[in-house]
C-alpha cells in the first residue's frame, strides 16, 4: 500500500464520456473523425492547444511530444508514408518509422529529432528514409524544429517530403550512414549508462543491452552470466533477423564450468580477464575444455565471422560475457571496437551487479515476511486459506498480512491488514501490529471495535509510529448451525461475500479511521449472518488498486470474478484472482484470506 486513506465513504460511480474502440464518441463522432484534427484520441481538449496541424501540397507533418510519441499528424504525412491517422497516433516515431537506406532500425543516439531536442535547435537533413506502412522505404528530406505544445511540455515539430536520391548533388545515393565518430561512442556509452541503471530487473537489463548494440555494432549478441552457485548459464542469443531482433532458444543453454588454465576468448572473459577478439579460427583447433567445444558449436551456427568477447564485471565480482558477432556485416571488429565493447560490458556489469543485489536482498525480506506470517488454524465445520505474493516489482516487500486465531469463548478472528510502505520498516511495523492484536484478542472476550480500538491507540504510542488499514472479523458458530460475522473495518477493502449461487456483495458496513491517525472517533462495528456454502474473501488492496484504473472498477472485477469461481475448490481460489484480478500494472503487495462455509 503506497499511501491510505480512509474507504469508509460511499463508493464513487464513474462514467467515461469518450469510447476508444472504434464507436461513437459522445457527440456522435467516429474514431477516424476524432484523430482528423490531428490530435491523439484520448487527450481532452485543455490536453493539447486547439490548433491543427495545415494542409501543405507536398509536405508532410507530424508532432511528437517528449517521449518521442506521436500525438499529430496532417492527411499528407498519411499518404507519404501510407498509415492512417490512427495507426500513428501514440505510436513511438523512431520505432515506427525511421529506417537506415538498407531498410534497418537506427539507433537512437543517431536520431535527428532526440538530437533536436538534446541541442534546443532546428536541425535539417537533405536525405533520410521513412518505412511506410506496406515494408517499402521513402526517402525525404526533413527539418525538426523543437517547440512548446503546453506550458512546459516540450515537444518536436517534424516537415519531410520525398526526394529522389539519385538527383540529389554529392553521393547521396550510396548509404548515408558512416562508420560512428567519437561522438557517436560517447553518445552511446552515456544512453548505455542511462538506460542499464534505470531497471533492477535482469531481464530488462539484458533486453535494453541487447537493443542497444545490436544492430549497430554487430547483428549477434550472446550474453553468458555466472550463476550463484558458480555455474554458467548462456541467457541470451539474439540475431537481427529482416529489421527485428531474434531470440534463438536452441542455443540458450546451461554451460560447461569454467576452466583455471584455458586462454579461450571466453574462459579469459568469464574469469574477468581482459576482452578479446575472435573468429571461427580462433576455436577451430583442438578445444582445450567443454566450454570451448560450445564456442565452436556457437560460431558454426551463427556463421558469425567475427566477434568482440569481453567481460562483464560488476563492483564485487565477474557477473558473465558479452560476445558481440558479425556474420552478415562484412567488416571485422578492430582493437578500437573491442575496447568500446569492453566499455559497455563494464556499465552492463553494474546494472547486473545492482539487480542481483537487489534480488539477495529482496528474498531475505521475503522470507523475513512469508516467516512472519501465521499458520492457520483448523475450526470444525470451516474450509479456510490463505496466501501472500510480494510486489512483482518493488524494491522491497511492504506490510501486508493476514491472521485467524481461536478467541476466548469458541469463536475464531479473521484479520487482513496493510502497513503503509514497501519496506522492512513496513514488515517490522505489520509483525508489531499483529503481535499486539493477537495479545488484546485472546486477552479477554471483547467486540472487533473495541480490540481495534485499544490497538489504535498502542500504535500511536509505538516508537516509530506506523499507519495501517485492517479488518477484524469474529466468527462465530451458532446453535442453529449458523455463523455469524461481526467485524470492524479500519479503512480497508471491504471485505466480499460471495453466495453458494453465485451472488456477491461487499460488506460495506462497521467502517471507521485507518490505525495511527491519532484522531479519537467511535469506532462502528456490524454483523451479518452467513449462508450455507458462503465463500468469505478478505484482502489487501493490492489486489484491486491500480494506477491504470478508479477502484470501483477493480472492485467490480473482483465482485465479478470470484461469482464466476463459486464453484472452484477453495485451494486453487487465490492463484484463480491473483491471474484473472491483479492489474498488470499494479506494484503492490497482495494478502488474502479466504473462508468457505458448509452448506
Amino acid at each position: 500500500m503506497d499511501g491510505a486513506g480512509d474507504r469508509s465513504g460511499p463508493r464513487a460511480t464513474h462514467t467515461e464520456d469518450v469510447r476508444t474502440d472504434g464507436g461513437q464518441a459522445e457527440d456522435g463522432q467516429a474514431e477516424d473523425e476524432r484523430v482528423e484534427s490531428g490530435r491523439a484520441p484520448g487527450r481532452t481538449a485543455s490536453d493539447w492547444p486547439a490548433w491543427r496541424l495545415p494542409e501543405l501540397a507536398d509536405a508532410g507533418m507530424y508532432v511528437v511530444d517528449d517521449r518521442g510519441l506521436i500525438v499529430a499528424v496532417n492527411a499528407q504525412a498519411e499518404r507519404l508514408v501510407g498509415r492512417r491517422a490512427t495507426d500513428l497516433l501514440g505510436r513511438d516515431a523512431h520505432e515506427l518509422l525511421h529506417r537506415d537506406s538498407r531498410g534497418g532500425s537506427i539507433p537512437r543516439i543517431r536520431c535527428m529529432v532526440r538530437q533536436a531536442f538534446l541541442s534546443g535547435r532546428t536541425l535539417h537533413s537533405e536525405l533520410a528514409w521513412f518505412e511506410r506502412g506496406d515494408g517499402s522505404l521513402l526517402p525525404m528530406a526533413w527539418t525538426v524544429a523543437p517547440c512548446e505544445l503546453a506550458p512546459g511540455e516540450r515537444g518536436a515539430l517534424v516537415i519531410f517530403h520525398q526526394v529522389d536520391p539519385a538527383a540529389l548533388p554529392g553521393p547521396w545515393a550510396a548509404d548515408a550512414e558512416g562508420p560512428m565518430s567519437e561522438l557517436d561512442r560517447l553518445a552511446l556509452l552515456a544512453e548505455t549508462t542511462a538506460t542499464l541503471t534505470s531497471t533492477l530487473d535482469v531481464q530488462e537489463i539484458l533486453r535494453q543491452l541487447v537493443r542497444l548494440v545490436v544492430p549497430l555494432l554487430a547483428d549477434w549478441a550472446v550474453v553468458d552470466l555466472l550463476t550463484e552457485e558458480g555455474g554458467v548459464v548462456r541467457q541470451l542469443v539474439v540475431h537481427h533477423e529482416n529489421g527485428e531482433l531474434v531470440h534463438h532458444e536452441d542455443l540458450e543453454r546451461a554451460m560447461p564450468p569454467v576452466p583455471e588454465a584455458s586462454s579461450m576468448p571466453l574462459s579469459r572473459a568469464l574469469r574477468g580477464v581482459t576482452g578479446a577478439l575472435a573468429g571461427p579460427g580462433t576455436y577451430r583447433g583442438r578445444p582445450d575444455s567443454a566450454l570451448a567445444v560450445v564456442q565452436q558449436e556457437l560460431f558454426q551456427a551463427t556463421g558469425m565471422h567475427s566477434a568482440s568477447i569481453a567481460p562483464i564485471r560488476g563492483v564485487r565480482e565477474t557477473v558473465g560475457a558479452l560476445t558481440l558477432g558479425r556474420a552478415s556485416q562484412a567488416e571485422a571488429f578492430t582493437r578500437s571496437e573491442l575496447l568500446l565493447v569492453e566499455d559497455i560490458a563494464r556499465r552492463a556489469g553494474l546494472a547486473l551487479d545492482n539487480a542481483r543485489l537487489y534480488e539477495r536482498q529482496r528474498r531475505v525480506a521475503e522470507t523475513m515476511q512469508r516467516h512472519l506470517l501465521p499458520q492457520l488454524p483448523s475450526v470444525p465445520g470451516l474450509r479456510m486459506t490463505a496466501c501472500y505474493r510480494p510486489a512483482p516489482r518493488a524494491s522491497q516487500v511492504g506490510g501486508d498480512w493476514y491472521d485467524a486465531f481461536p478467541l476466548p469463548g469458541g469463536a475464531t478472528a479473521l484479520v487482513i491488514g496493510d502497513v503503509v510502505g514497501h519496506d522492512l520498516d513496513a514488515a517490522a511495523g505489520m509483525a508489531q501490529v499483529c503481535n499486539m492484536l493477537r495479545a488484546y484478542a485472546g486477552g479477554q472476550d471483547e467486540p472487533p471495535h473495541a480490540i481495534v480500538d485499544r490497538l489504535d491507540q498502542a500504535v500511536t504510542r509505538m516508537v516509530q509510529p506506523v499507519m495501517a488499514t485492517m479488518v477484524l472479523a469474529r466468527l462465530e458458530p451458532g446453535p442453529s448451525g449458523r455463523w455469524t460475522l461481526r467485524w470492524t473495518n479500519a479503512g480497508h477493502p471491504p471485505p466480499l461475500l460471495v453466495g453458494h449461487d453465485g451472488r456477491a456483495r461487499y460488506l460495506e458496513d462497521g467502517n471507521g479511521l485507518l490505525l495511527g491517525t491519532g484522531l479519537r472517533e467511535p469506532r462502528p462495528e456490524a454483523a451479518v449472518e452467513l449462508p450455507p456454502g458462503s465463500t468469505l474473501l478478505l484482502y489487501t488492496d493490492g489486489l484491486i488498486e491500480s494506477p491504470g484504473r478508479i477502484l470501483d472498477e477493480g472492485l467490480d472485477k473482483l465482485a465479478a470474478y470470484a461469482a464466476g469461481l463459486v464453484g472452484r475448490p477453495l485451494d486453487s481460489l487465490c492463484d484463480l484472482l491473483l491471474s484473472g484480478v491483479r492489474p498488470g500494472d499494479n506494484d503492490d503487495d497482495v494478502a488474502m484470506l479466504v473462508l468457505r462455509l458448509p452448506r
